[in-house]
């Protein structure tokens, strides 16, 4: 009987071993094979390029965007970022510059699809979305762009919204809100069935009020709206969000009594 508990245990004991040494090996197999992000930032392409095979992942230009802080084809920004573990093999997204802009955004509305295209990629610029919406007159004419011509872009891309005889779609031509009254802003919004999202506001400088005299009064809507987005002009729907920036006075800040300034100076 002893001898029987004895093969036993030395038996469990193998068993132990076993387990313990695949435990090791298919650890040392998981994360031999790990490696740590190199920082791409400032990079040209080529140099990220070799910096990825030596250390073992991929790269993968996801995006292309215009700085006036690196000059074209230099790395802007990575994911995974500098520094992380990851698998051997695993691929890096880069944002890549295009250095400053340098094109101008051309007026394509009105064109047709086709020769709105050309103008488009004819200054450099990518043509993106082409959304359509029910409208009167000859189909696939251009209705409205973004961004607007001659504006600033962060991406080379030109998105049109064209025309079109089929009258499924309620949609509708985004509008501009910017300059109401953020309580004439939400009504017109509600009517076109847009949820609006109020976004945070820089107040004004408050103004003094003197004692005796009544405080100025601030608008009714409690303020302006100074940004949107969308843009106006594109493409919308019923039931779309809509977000806008509405800057509000900040209250008045009374200016001191004379019995207090009388004390501030004794």
């Amino acid at each position: 009987m002893k001898r029987f508990f004895r093969v036993l245990l030395l038996g469990l004991e193998m068993v132990a071993v076993m387990l313990l040494s695949a435990a090791i090996t298919l650890r040392i197999a998981l994360h031999g094979h790990e490696v740590k992000i190199p920082d791409f930032a400032g990079m040209s392409v080529a140099e990220a390029s070799h910096a990825a095979l030596r250390t073992g992942v991929g790269l993968h230009i996801e995006n292309r965007f215009y700085s006036t802080t690196e000059p074209a084809g230099r790395i802007l920004s990575q994911t995974p970022a500098a520094g992380s573990t990851v698998r051997h093999g695993w691929q890096v997204r880069v944002t890549v510059s295009l250095g400053p802009q340098q094109v101008t955004i051309p007026d394509v509305v009105g064109q047709p699809v086709q020769e709105a295209s050309m103008n488009v990629r004819k200054t450099r610029l990518e043509l993106g979305t082409l959304a359509h919406l029910g409208a009167p007159g000859d189909p696939d004419m251009t209705l409205a762009q973004t961004p607007q011509p001659n504006a600033g872009v962060d991406q080379p891309v030109v998105n049109l919204l064209l025309s079109s005889t089929a009258r499924t779609s309620r949609g509708f031509v985004m509008p501009s809100f910017v300059g109401l009254q953020d309580a004439a802003a939400n009504q017109w919004a509600a009517e076109l069935g847009l949820k609006v999202i109020a976004a945070a506001a820089v107040g004004s400088t408050p103004q003094p009020t003197v004692p005796g005299q009544p405080r100025p009064e601030a608008p009714t809507s409690g303020g302006v709206v100074t940004a949107q987005w969308p843009e106006s002009g594109f493409k919308a729907s019923p039931g779309d969000v809509v977000r806008l920036t509405v800057e509000t006075p900040a209250a008045p800040a009374p200016l001191p009594t004379h019995s207090s300034a009388s004390a501030a100076i004794e």
